[in-house]
């Protein structure tokens, strides 16, 4: 299809401008307008990509019949009433991480896309990025063999955001590349979250989360706010293969690992030790899949234009969002009930999203 869809992106503040610079360089849209309260930020925006028309008329846009989606960068409390207009104007919506600040208006925003037959995507970037789209494949075709562990930490020095802590902050990234790439996604039944605020700031700076997962396995999640150092790493464990993803190493992103533990053959009355007559461990080669380089926002747009034209659920859906938000929800009941595990109602979250992993 050659004609190009038209969007306006709504929000010029930290992540706006990167939508915009990403939808204008897509040969897939067309970039009506920039979309602001600021009109002097949202100018700013427009001159960086060329020159675009500016609006600080959230109506206007929506009112306009040339427009057929939006994408939108605003706070997470603003998602859901604009989400919901645009969604009532006949817009197609992408938004950016959280898809909402509460999971029932997340559940909401899904219901009324789905309802009106358009496409809620939540811009969970990091599911587009060469090395998570090379770890879903390794996983769907069995190269790690059954998943044991997800270890994952995304730690640096700041920003201390002031609305949300560290939780709502960074674990969308993690959760969302989790659901991304687990058979199945995202579908943990308890949820347990520790949190410290050792500065006083109100909020938790520093988090740990860990969700049991099928099988026995289980994922831990550590933020931070507060770290000197700055480390984005993901361990992903399998009966097979071990992964690490080394988000910071450009040179050697992937690392696989054929070393693990393996359940043995020996017999327990021949074994030197009984308590280790069933455990092996495997020493194998380590290698480093070859990957492009490339902006991972591009493959969000091309998808993005892809859903509506093939009038499809994207890769990270609203079903995908709504997930991340359930784990989110849940975390924040854990750290209320000092660390407690907290159940989520997998077969209420799976039949509100019914996702398509395409």
């Amino acid at each position: 299809m050659s004609t190009r869809l038209s969007v306006a992106v709504i929000g010029a503040g930290y992540w706006g401008p990167n939508l915009a610079r990403n939808f204008r360089a897509s040969p897939d849209w067309h970039l009506a307008v920039i979309c602001d309260l600021d009109a002097e930020r949202a100018q700013r925006v427009a001159d960086s990509v060329g020159g675009v028309p500016v609006s600080t008329s959230l109506d206007d846009v929506l009112a306009d019949p040339s427009i057929d989606a939006v994408a939108v960068a605003t706070p997470a409390r603003t998602h859901h009433p604009i989400v919901l207009a645009a969604l009532k104007a006949g817009k197609h919506v992408i938004v950016e991480k959280p898809l909402a600040d509460e999971r029932e208006r997340g559940a909401e925003m899904v219901a009324e896309a789905r309802a009106r037959g358009l496409v809620l995507m939540a811009d969970h970037t990091y599911c587009y990025t060469p090395a998570v789209l090379k770890i879903r494949e390794l996983i769907a075709d069995g190269f790690l063999g059954d998943i044991l562990f997800v270890d994952s930490v995304r730690i640096n020095l700041g920003l201390i955001q002031p609305d949300v802590d560290v939780f709502w902050d960074l674990a969308p990234h993690d959760l969302s590349i989790m659901d991304f790439i687990l058979p199945g996604g995202l579908n943990p039944e308890t949820v347990a979250a520790h949190g410290a605020d050792p500065l006083g700031t109100g909020k938790s700076c520093i988090g740990y989360l860990a969700m049991p997962l099928a099988g026995g396995a289980i994922a831990h999640v550590h933020v931070n706010w507060l770290s000197p150092t700055k480390i984005r790493q993901m361990v992903i464990g399998g009966t097979k293969r071990t992964l690490v993803w080394d988000d910071l190493n450009p040179q050697q992103r992937l690392s696989v690992y054929d070393r693990g533990v393996d359940l043995s053959l020996q017999s327990k009355d021949t074994a030197a030790d009984p308590r280790a007559a069933n455990i092996s461990y495997r020493l194998g080669d380590t290698w480093s899949p070859a990957l492009p380089e490339r902006e991972a926002l591009a493959g969000v747009a091309v998808e993005f234009a892809a859903a509506i034209r093939e009038h499809r659920e994207p890769r990270t859906s609203g079903g995908s969002g709504l997930r991340v938000l359930s784990v989110l929800e849940a975390a924040a009941g854990s750290l209320q009930n000092l660390g407690a595990p907290i159940r989520i109602d997998v077969t209420e979250t799976n039949a509100e999203v019914e996702d398509v992993k395409a």
